[in-house]
């Protein structure tokens, strides 16, 4: 049997797979995560022991850092942070750690992982990108460039990148029969992303790609900041000793209570006591229960916890009008419904800029919606039926799919490894010892 030779990776802000191919054949996606409920997907977090000084990935992070009552940083979200032009390195435990150094250990973990899987040493990788890091080019070439810095330092010798809704309209062309005019929609934790594209017969010609740095993640934040975060002190009011003025919790830190990525960050030592100022100078008892929850949340590092109830909650909305958000921990118990109703007024913006840059990847293809053929969804968040309604309403509900939540951007990642193998632009292999 032929030998893979290079790998496709969909580093995700939620979830990572990996596929390989040589110039023949693709692999279906590896099974790398024997932990999981799909054994194929491996959430994208991060945990840094303070006892060990010692990395885990995956499930095994998620099971450690409970087994080790949390004395260590849980990391999530860290493909957020790649066009982030203030976020250079953290501290974890004794010394420094460059963005690129933490999300290489994630990619070098997937890369060992497959490599035990197919029994040989790939060193070349095609990487899923979104269309659309960031709105700012530069921010979006700094993302692209830390990317490949990660992937190097992982041990890959040979990159190359491929936009994720590329990839995903190369592995709906292979679903398609006939020629056909269409969009196809990737929803994830980080981003959303558009092809617009006519596909048939394995082929696709890609009239537009376009994308922004809205999905998932913001939808949660949106239920964190109208429905759960007035329990953990959004809404205190507090004077300072002296002061006169009564002031409200500060923006900045409610920005980052509402961000799944940032919210670890709160457990830095000048945070943290300035947290503390704000409960003692609250006015009002509720207030200073409110940020005794902030405060055990942020100490006892809970925030992973805390977005996995909220995410929890989204997905139950999906197919209910109401759903309970349940969060138990001492000294934090909470336990009250979220209205579908409430949740889609909190998400409209993030789905209005979601939309809008829809629009104009169309705009861009010079297409319009009417002459579409047929819409494909993938992405956990394109199941979100506000979502849904809104493509539906556009596009007309008979042209819309579903296809593999989490499959459908691997698939044609692995695909153009394929092709870039064949035609001897990509195959760094190594046999094993």
């Amino acid at each position: 049997m032929t030998a893979p030779v290079a790998y496709a990776i969909d580093f995700g802000t939620t979830n990572s797979l990996i596929a390989a191919a040589s110039a023949e054949r693709v692999w279906e996606p590896l099974a790398i995560e024997p932990e999981g409920a799909d054994p194929t997907v491996l959430r994208s977090v991060l945990f840094f022991s303070d006892d060990t000084a010692a990395f885990e990935c995956g499930a095994r992070a998620l099971r450690t850092s409970v087994e080790s009552g949390a004395r260590g940083r849980l990391m999530r979200s860290l493909k957020r942070f790649l066009p982030m032009e203030s976020f250079v390195e953290t501290r974890l435990g004794a010394r420094r750690y460059a963005l690129e150094e933490l999300i290489a250990i994630l990619l070098r973990n997937l890369r060992e992982r497959a490599n035990a899987v197919v029994g040989a040493d790939v060193q070349s990788a095609v990487l899923g990108c979104p269309a659309r890091f960031s709105d700012e080019p530069a921010a979006h070439e700094l993302a692209l460039a830390r990317l490949e810095r990660a992937a190097k330092l992982a041990g890959f010798t040979e990159i190359a990148l491929c936009e994720e809704p590329v990839a995903a309209a190369l592995d709906c062309a292979h679903q398609t029969e006939h020629r056909e005019l269409v969009v196809v929609l990737d929803l994830g934790g980080g981003t959303s992303d558009f092809t617009v594209a006519r596909l048939g017969s394995g082929q696709a010609d890609v009239l537009s790609v376009g994308g922004v740095a809205v999905a998932g993640d913001a939808l949660d934040g949106s239920m964190m900041r109208s429905s759960i975060a007035p329990q953990f002190g959004a809404n205190v009011t507090y004077r300072r000793q002296f002061g006169e003025n009564v002031l409200g919790f500060p923006r900045p830190l409610l920005e980052k209570l509402c961000s799944p990525a940032e919210l670890c960050l709160l457990d830095r030592r000048d945070t943290l006591s300035f947290l503390r100022e704000i409960r003692s100078s609250s006015l009002g008892e509720a207030d200073r229960l409110c940020m005794d929850r902030l405060l055990c949340l942020v100490e006892d590092r809970l925030g992973f916890r805390l977005f996995e109830a909220i995410d929890t909650t989204k997905r139950a909305l999906s197919d209910h009008d109401a759903a309970p958000f349940r969060f138990d921990y001492p000294s934090i118990e909470l336990a009250f419904p979220v209205e579908r109703a409430s949740f889609e007024v909190a998400i409209a913006p993030a789905l209005e800029r979601i939309l809008s840059r829809l629009d104009e990847t169309l705009a861009a293809a010079g297409v319009s919606a009417l002459e579409v053929d047929r819409v494909y969804c993938t992405g956990g968040t394109a199941r979100v039926p506000a979502f849904l309604r809104a493509v539906a309403t556009r596009f007309g509900p008979e042209k819309v799919r579903q296809v593999s939540t989490f499959h459908a951007v691997i698939q044609g990642l692995a695909e153009r490894a394929r092709s870039l193998v064949a035609e001897g632009k990509l195959g760094h292999f190594t046999a094993p010892n």
